[in-house]
């Protein structure tokens, strides 16, 4: 349950982190029905007095195309997949993006090497949020005039008026400057909790109202924000915890890969072994021996991928963050594991 003070007070802090003014135009291509899109489309929008460009009634690259071309977009937002999927239309060179100046990802974790794309091929610098549906989108935002380390690795500093928090996850006291642990967030934007769910709401709400996000992250000395992925996401080889973004980082450098996801699947011997879920670029014919050779030196020998699956796609929500437990159901089949 979202309030109408979680909800104005949050679009009322994304604005004073991400300002934009009446002449602007922001293309928003995110379902409403989605807290990201309504808070752009209602929340900020409503606010700020900006201009909101919906590219079409469903989801489609070419209108995204034609609504930054022929309305002169600054902003666009977005999840990091909706942005990878307008760099690699067929017809993205044929217009005109020379209006965009910002780009806003969230709803799914950005990684460095992403971030680097899109601004490269948008001549536009990229801020990237997080949060969720319990934090009324946004809890911490990556400023435009954040130092391009900062705004390119983590996702910013908490929002004004919201407090975040790396807590172990066992004890729930604060973890040391840069050490993991679950990320814990408090403030205005905090929902009321599950509707007719006390159980479910008592899990994850502490008594002093603190948000207990299920992501695992750390803090630096300047209290900016970096996202390692998700716990139930974690891959526990062996006894030794893998973080998927990292190794996803590491692939979507590869020339030939649109698209890398990873995901841990069963093993009788390790309890759990690392696979990839592979979107080639058009015409490339990359192997699983390939990408594995690719990542040596890179990163350590145990998270190099055992099983990789190559696919054109993967299961999506409306915003195109991955369903990975989707993903991992058809990666156990098509294995046959």
């Amino acid at each position: 349950m979202i309030s109408h003070h979680n909800f104005v007070n949050n679009a009322l802090s994304y604005s004073y982190r991400n300002p934009v003014d009446r002449s602007f135009s922001v293309c928003c291509p995110l379902p409403f029905f989605h807290v990201f899109g309504m808070m752009i489309t209602l929340g900020v929008a409503t606010i700020t007095g900006t201009k909101v460009i919906i590219p079409g009634a469903g989801y489609d690259v070419k209108d995204i195309l034609e609504a930054v071309h022929n309305y002169r977009c600054v902003e666009i937002a977005g999840a990091p997949t909706m942005h990878l999927d307008i760099l690699g239309h067929p017809d993205f060179e044929k217009y005109d993006f020379s209006s965009v100046k910002k780009v806003v990802m969230g709803g799914n974790i950005c990684t460095t090497d992403v971030r680097k794309v899109v601004e490269e091929k948008l001549n536009a610098k990229v801020t990237v949020g997080y949060g969720s549906t319990e934090t009324t989108t946004a809890a911490c935002l990556v400023a435009m005039t954040d130092p391009d380390e900062k705004r390119l690795n983590t996702v910013g500093r908490p929002l004004p008026f919201v407090e975040a928090k790396i807590a172990d996850v066992v004890t729930g006291q604060e973890t040391p400057i840069n050490e993991p642990g679950e990320v814990w967030i408090r403030g205005h934007n905090v929902f009321l909790g599950y509707y007719g769910e006390e159980a479910k709401t008592r899990e994850v709400l502490t008594r002093a109202r603190w948000y207990k996000t299920g992501d695992v992250g750390t803090m630096d000395e300047d209290g900016y924000v970096t996202i390692m992925g998700r716990l139930k996401d974690m891959v526990i080889r062996g006894g030794e915890n893998i973080y998927p973004i990292e190794i996803e980082g590491v692939l979507n450098t590869h020339p030939d890969v649109q698209e890398a996801l990873v995901l841990g699947v069963p093993d009788k011997r390790m309890g759990e072994e690392v696979c990839a879920w592979i979107v080639l670029k058009d015409g490339s014919h990359a192997n699983d021996k390939d990408l594995q050779e690719y990542c040596k030196g890179k990163i350590s020998h145990f998270k190099i991928p055992k099983y990789f699956v190559f696919q054109a796609d993967y299961p999506k929500t409306a915003i195109g963050k991955a369903q990975k437990h989707q993903m991992r159901e058809l990666a156990v089949k098509k294995l046959g594991l």
